[in-house]
């Protein structure tokens, strides 16, 4: 605070008496009120206000202080934008932590003078659970208007509801009186394009019709969606996974999680899905929900002032994502903390579990998927699984790890080879033709025409006596009287024998396609193709193991646990593990993984088989590299991210990586007392560092704290416009108090508020896995390495991941953001 030098009475003008009065009862009444004001009012205006007040006080103690009172130290805050980052710069965590134990200190001591004090340390308090209240609504209600327009999108592609035109198939068949169950999909309402435009339902000319239209309409959908994103959000693209993982550990992305990417990313979604591309929303759902953690954590200064409680919110909303993406609350919850949020205390796990219960409510509550079940792939097996089938469980564990070691590296390959060539160049015209590829093969498969959650919904499900799936076409016995649920094995029959070749094809071109459709620059997740492709090889291999037990009931393996008229075998079941298995292999994930299975489908008692698949798949797949998919596309794009999961076992020192090296230029320092505001600008213009150290001199090197580059533009701009007598040849002082000048000097400029005293620091013997884990662990910016309190050198978390490369044989350039 300003001091008003002490005058005695007896030998002071009574008007200098006046004056330092005056001045008093203007620090302890008057002002405290104008500080508050000025949040709502011209802030100039106040500043002048506050100028003309304080010119005689000031000019009381001119003798003495000679200028160095600043009209600054008034005000709860100094300056605007103190204490804010600049787009593709990482957040100091350590002092985002100690603004808001400083907020919360002060709020609570206020909360004691008066009822309305109180009142508003209460609503401060509830702050967070009315954000995660909003987050969950909004979430909750964009998933379930996406799922609904979807649904009707994807059968416009191949015809149109007479009735309404805004209903899907099912929902139109549903309404009609005439649809019998045989023909449950057929319904005088809705009717294909070829019937809708030469009353033709059969033949070649039908077939050839609705087959145009489909790539049609694919390839409108398609290329409106990449215009969209290009012309309005090029953030909208993408999964969005990589990049939320890398805002939650301290980076800053602005317009990242905007509204216009909120908006655009939401349209767009609907528009690719519905495209049939090899994509799905679960992975882009949680961007949304980011974006809406971000826009409500706005409306609160709590959050909007501070980047590491705004990160508290965001890894919340990640949660509400997944709840919304699968149905899925818990498996929320646990995906938050195990793939993507890099600071995760207790409260924002209670928060994130409220978070994800509130959008879990709110989808249920729209009911898009008209089964009135809060799951996607509701299923409900009658057999329970036998230890024998473990074999084959990890059997498919170990296909899930090669499929994501294979899926990894060639889509890697194809979008570092988009990055660095002409292609990159021309996204609109690639999605264009990845979608026409993708439509024209896709068609004539019955199993890769449908929507990727149609047909993992058809793979899931048990063949009961009313399905009429070809995948349930078995030869029944006419004198078979079991009830409907206890269905014995039976021989496949035709139909089986067909959807087997068929799904084989479909596996075959997804897992080709897929490599190419992801990262294009649409909204893109890899959740839905990734369990499309490890539930058709699970149902193939479910097939053949329940044909093997039925043919072959008397051999060992089956002859404790699969008697003749016996139902043994589920295939859905190992759909399930296969889809669980080919995710996990992919991504990475492990015990949200299962949890997030087993709500999706409601098989609570097929946790075992689920983990097995899961663990073996993670396993395979670590043998060939410990990256998922989410790290890669990280190191892709040259984030700064330190994953929490990766070991630094080499022997270096701090020594070894800090900057100035031997042969480079000294560090560039500010001094405590020595230094113009000329000196100090032409710093900040010759180098682009983010900060700079503070020592005593040149001479001695000994630390006094950091200062922040943006801090120091932002305290000297705001110095010059505010207080006369700052010119270029000011001295710029860290001290507490400046000495005495001469009394034609111009005034001093005071920068101490905003020098951080107490930076992290290590010496220069430190071993760079201890340096490693403190970055990691504290998230850090920068450390400054000393040796006896003389400063020796810095090291950013930049240094740390170039070194970290070079250890590992890589480029340590090519590994940077860009």
């Amino acid at each position: 605070m300003h001091r008003f030098q002490k005058v005695p009475t007896s030998t002071a003008d009574p008007r200098s008496v006046n004056f330092v009065v005056c001045g008093r009862i203007l620090e302890n009444l008057i002002l405290p009120c104008l500080a508050k004001l000025h949040k709502f009012l011209n802030q100039r205006f106040i500043e002048i206000l506050l100028f003309c007040l304080l010119a005689d006080t000031n000019m009381v103690n001119a003798g003495e202080m000679n200028g160095s009172g600043n009209l600054m130290d008034f005000l709860d805050e100094p300056f605007p934008d103190v204490g804010t980052y600049e787009d593709f710069h990482t957040i100091d965590w350590l002092r985002e932590k100690s603004r808001d134990t400083d907020r919360h200190r002060k709020i609570t001591s206020k909360s004691k003078e008066s009822i309305w004090e109180f009142i508003k340390s209460l609503l401060d308090a509830w702050s967070g659970w009315v954000v995660m209240l909003l987050i969950g609504l909004l979430a909750g209600t964009l998933a379930g208007v996406i799922d609904l327009a979807v649904d009707w999108m994807t059968d416009l592609k191949e015809g149109v509801c007479l009735s309404a035109f805004w209903y899907s198939h099912e929902q139109c068949c549903w309404t009609s009186n005439e649809t019998t169950f045989d023909d449950r999909d057929k319904c005088p309402q809705w009717q294909k394009w070829s019937e809708l435009l030469v009353n033709q339902s059969e033949g070649a000319s039908a077939y050839i019709l609705n087959y145009f239209l489909y790539i049609m309409w694919a390839l409108c959908f398609a290329f409106l969606a990449v215009s969209l994103v290009r012309v309005f959000a090029p953030y909208a693209c993408g999964s969005g996974i990589p990049e939320i993982k890398t805002i939650l550990s301290g980076f800053i992305i602005r317009g990242y999680l905007g509204k216009w990417t909120l908006l655009i990313k939401t349209v767009t979604l609907v528009l690719v899905v519905s495209s049939g591309l090899s994509l799905g929303k679960e992975g882009p759902l949680v961007h949304v929900a980011c974006c809406c953690g971000n826009f409500f954590s706005s409306l609160f200064s709590k959050y909007s002032k501070n980047e590491g409680k705004r990160r508290e919110v965001l890894s919340a909303a990640a949660a509400a994502g997944v709840s919304v993406a699968f149905g899925a609350p818990i498996g929320g919850v646990l995906f938050s903390l195990e793939e993507v949020s890099y600071y995760f205390p207790l409260k924002t796990l209670w928060r994130s579990f409220f978070a994800a219960l509130v959008a879990a409510f709110t989808l249920r509550s729209i009911n898009p998927f008209g089964n009135s079940r809060l799951v996607l792939f509701y299923v409900e097996y009658h057999t329970p699984w036998y230890m024998a089938e473990l074999f084959p469980f990890i059997l498919l564990g170990v296909f899930g790890g090669l499929w994501g070691t294979l899926f990894i590296r060639c889509n890697i390959a194809w979008c570092r080879r988009r990055k660095t060539t002409r292609l990159g160049k021309y996204p609109v015209l690639e999605v264009i033709a990845i979608t026409a590829i993708t439509a024209i093969i896709a068609y004539p498969n019955p199993y890769t025409r449908r929507s990727t959650s149609e047909l993992i919904s058809e793979l899931f499900n048990d063949c009961g006596a009313l399905e009429s799936s070809q995948l349930c076409d078995y030869i029944n016995d006419p004198n078979m009287t079991r009830p409907v649920d206890d269905i014995p094995d039976r021989p496949a029959g035709p139909g089986v024998y067909t959807a087997m070749w068929q799904l084989a094809l479909a596996l075959v071109f997804k897992i080709v396609i897929t490599i190419f459709t992801f990262g294009m620059k649409i909204p893109s997740g890899l959740f839905i193709p990734s369990m499309a492709v490890g539930a058709m090889a699970g149902r193939m291999v479910g097939i053949g193991v329940e044909q093997l037990a039925y043919h072959h009931h008397d051999w060992i393996i089956f002859r404790n646990w699969c008697r003749p008229g016996a139902d043994c075998v589920t295939p859905g079941l190992y759909a399930m593990v296969g889809a669980a298995a080919c995710l996990g292999g992919v991504t990475r994930m492990t015990v949200s993984l299962v949890v997030i299975m087993f709500e999706l489908t409601g098989g609570l008692e097929y946790i075992v088989p689920l983990m097995a698949a899961a663990v073996t798949s993670k396993w395979v797949a670590d043998a060939f590299g410990k990256e998922g998919i989410y790290e890669a596309h990280i190191h892709l794009n040259g984030y700064p991210f330190l994953d929490v999961k990766d070991e630094f076992t080499h022997r270096t020192l701090a020594t070894d990586v800090m900057r100035p090296r031997r042969g480079e230029a000294p560090l560039s320092v500010l001094t405590q007392d020595s230094m113009t505001v000329e000196d100090v600008e032409t710093l900040i213009k010759e180098t682009d560092y983010n900060g700079f150290p503070v020592v005593v001199s040149k001479d001695s090197e000994r630390l006094i704290g950091f200062a922040q580059r943006r801090e120091l533009i932002l305290a000297i701009k705001n110095a010059r416009q505010r207080q006369d007598g700052v010119v270029s040849n000011s001295i710029v002082y860290f001290t507490e108090d400046p000495p005495e000048l001469p009394p034609n000097s111009p005034h001093p400029l005071k920068l101490r508020r905003i020098l951080n005293l107490s930076p992290f620091t290590v010496t220069d013997h430190t071993p760079m896995e201890t340096v490693v884990d403190i970055f990691r662990k504290l998230g850090l910016r920068q450390c400054l390495v000393t040796r006896s309190g003389r400063l020796l050198g810095i090291i950013t978390k930049k240094d740390v991941l170039r070194h970290m490369a070079q250890m590992a044989n890589q480029d340590p350039e090519s590994i940077m953001f860009n």
